[in-house]
C-alpha cells in the first residue's frame, strides 16, 4: 500500500543521508567530522552523563515520526527504570529513516534517535559490566537480525576500539521479540489479546494487523508467527484473525477469504494493530481514509489491493466497522506498548535474557 509515498520516503531518506554525510572540499572545513563520528560523539556524552549503575539496558524499536509512538516509548522506558533498578535503561531505533525523519521533525518536535551500534560503542567506552539488548520486535524477523548484527559487531570490537580484555569479560544478553518462541510466546500473547479484546470478538470478526517480512525475506521463519498466533486465538474465539501489511498471502484480502470460507459473511468487524506503536500503519493502512474503491477493486499480482485501508476495504466488502475496537475514548490508534499487560510481556523477555557469547564464537581460544 502506499508504494508511490513509500518510493517518495525513500528518496527524500536518501537525499538527507547525503546531506548529513556530504564532506566539503574546502580546506577551511579540514576540521568538520563525519556524521557517523558526530552521533557517536552525542550518544558518548548521553551515557557519560546518565550512567549510574555498572548495569545497561538497550531497548531497540524499529522506530516511528508519530508523537503517540514516542510517548508509549517514553512509558515503556519510565517503566523499565522502575522494574530494573539496578540498570540505567535506554532507547535505540534501528530504522534509518525513522531516526531521520525523527531528527528533522517530520510530524512533531525533532527528537534524536541513534542506531544500536552507537550506543553499544559507548557502552564499551564506559565499560558496563553487563548490556542486555531487549528487541522490541514483534516477531523475530529482519529488523530483529539487525539487532543480533549490531551485538555481534560490538562483541567483536568493529571499529577496532575497544579493550579486548573487557569484551571477553563482560556480559552480554539478549531478550527475545515477543513472538520469538512457539508455542510459549505465541499462547501467552494470544491470552492477552483475548484479555484485550474478547468483548469485540464476541460481537463480530476481531481483525489484528502485523506488519509481516516483505516478499519471501523470511528470517527465522518469523512470518509463520502470524499464523501460529491466528490459529492460537481462534482456540479460544474463531472470530479472531491476524493479517499484516507486508506478508505474502497474508494480506487483509486473504483474511477476507479466510473470513467468508469460515461462514463470515457479514457483520461486525473490529480492527487493532499487532504492532508495538500504532505508527503510519495504524493509523494509514489499517484506519486511514484512503481508498480506492471504484465501483470494485484492482487486485495486484500478489493479491493485494493497494491504496485502501482495512477499514474502508472490509466496509465496501458488505461488513460494518466498529471503530471502538481500535480507538479509545479519545479516537486514537492504540498499539500493543499501551497495553499493560503487553509491556510485562516485554519485560518478562527481558528478565528472562539469554547471555550471548558473540565475542568467543568468532574468537576461539
Amino acid at each position: 500500500m502506499k508504494k508511490i509515498k513509500f518510493f517518495a520516503m525513500l528518496i527524500a531518506a536518501a537525499m538527507m543521508s547525503i546531506s548529513f554525510t556530504a564532506c566539503s572540499d574546502d580546506d577551511d572545513n579540514s576540521d568538520s567530522i563525519s556524521n557517523t563520528e558526530r552521533y557517536q560523539q552525542e550518544v558518548d556524552a548521553t551515557v557519560k552523563a546518565q550512567k549510574q549503575n555498572t548495569k545497561a539496558i538497550l531497548l531497540v524499536a524499529f522506530g516511528s515520526t508519530w508523537q503517540q509512538a514516542y510517548d508509549a516509548f517514553d512509558l515503556t522506558v519510565s517503566e523499565y527504570k522502575k522494574e530494573f533498578p539496578g540498570y540505567d535503561v535506554y532507547l535505540s531505533f534501528s530504522s534509518a529513516i525513522c531516526i531521520n525523519r525523527a531528527m528533522a521533525a517530520e510530524n512533531t518536535e525533532a527528537r534524536s534517535f541513534y542506531e544500536p551500534k552507537y550506543w553499544l560503542e559507548a557502552f564499551g567506552r564506559v565499560k558496563y559490566d553487563e548490556i542486555v539488548v531487549q528487541s522490541m520486535q514483534v516477531i523475530p524477523g529482519e529488523e530483529y537480525t539487525r539487532v543480533i548484527n549490531a551485538m555481534k559487531d560490538f562483541a567483536n570490537n568493529s571499529n577496532g576500539d575497544l579493550d579486548d580484555d573487557y569484551l571477553a569479560n563482560m556480559t552480554l544478553k539478549l531478550g527475545y521479540p515477543l513472538l520469538a518462541e512457539y508455542p510459549a510466546d505465541v499462547n501467552a500473547l494470544a491470552k492477552v489479546i483475548d484479555t484485550n479484546f474478547s468483548s469485540y470478538a464476541q460481537k463480530g470478526a476481531m481483525l489484528l494487523m502485523g506488519h509481516g517480512n516483505p516478499d519471501t525475506y523470511d528470517t527465522y521463519k518469523a512470518n509463520v508467527r502470524y499464523t501460529q498466533l491466528e490459529e492460537a486465538l481462534q482456540v479460544i474465539n474463531p472470530n479472531y484473525y491476524v493479517g499484516t501489511v507486508d506478508m505474502k498471502e497474508n494480506f487483509k484480502t486473504h483474511v477476507y477469504e479466510r473470513m467468508q470460507a469460515n461462514g463470515l459473511t457479514s457483520g461486525n468487524v473490529y480492527c487493532a494493530p499487532l504492532m508495538s506503536i500504532a505508527g503510519d500503519h495504524a493509523h494509514n493502512d489499517m484506519a486511514g481514509d484512503d481508498d480506492a474503491w471504484n465501483n470494485g477493486y484492482e487486485y495486484n499480482d500478489e493479491g493485494e489491493v493497494e491504496d485502501t485501508s482495512w477499514k474502508n476495504y472490509f466496509q465496501h466488502m458488505g461488513y460494518t466497522i466498529d471503530a471502538n475496537s481500535y480507538t479509545d475514548t479519545n479516537g486514537t490508534v492504540k498499539g500493543l506498548l499501551e497495553f499493560a499487560n503487553v509491556r510485562a510481556l516485554y519485560k518478562a523477555h527481558t528478565r528472562n535474557a539469554e547471555t550471548v557469547d558473540y565475542y568467543h564464537s568468532k574468537n576461539p581460544e
